[in-house]
């Protein structure tokens, strides 16, 4: 199995070989200013499945939190990974390209969503981290 995508402007590619990990969607602040919406839904990526095939060049990152940076396109801007010490551990799920074949199975950091927004869906939610997520 593996797994394509892309940036906006199709400058950055990569691929993702296996399964992606855990879905969910993350309501924190950073991620909310970072991708201009009421959340984010990112996928875990094991260590050693990620790969860029285009355009590492014009990647950047953003160091939010310690050891932790938020990639994008240089070009037209997309966020595309998460990394903890230069390592991809998440992707994007919306820069994936086609059926990345899992879906989202929970909300996370609902303490600090947007106001304006209402969760509507039966998924479980959690105020922070989940309680079975070593963060």
């Amino acid at each position: 199995m593996t797994i394509r995508g892309s940036c906006l402007c199709g400058g950055i590619r990569y691929e993702i070989t296996g399964p992606l990990g855990r879905v969910g969607h993350c309501h924190c602040s950073m991620c909310r200013k970072s991708h201009g919406a009421a959340f984010v839904t990112w996928a875990i990526v094991a260590p050693g499945q990620f790969r860029w095939t285009a355009g590492e060049e014009l990647l950047r990152g953003f160091e939010s939190s310690p050891d932790r940076a938020r990639c994008f396109c240089s070009r037209c801007g997309s966020p595309l990974v998460s990394t903890w010490r230069g390592t991809v551990t998440e992707v994007a799920l919306a820069t994936v390209d086609g059926d990345p074949g899992v879906r989202p199975g929970e909300h996370i950091f609902t303490e600090s969503r947007a106001c304006w927004y209402e969760i509507a869906d039966g998924l479980p939610q959690h105020r922070e981290w989940p309680p079975d997520f070593a963060a």
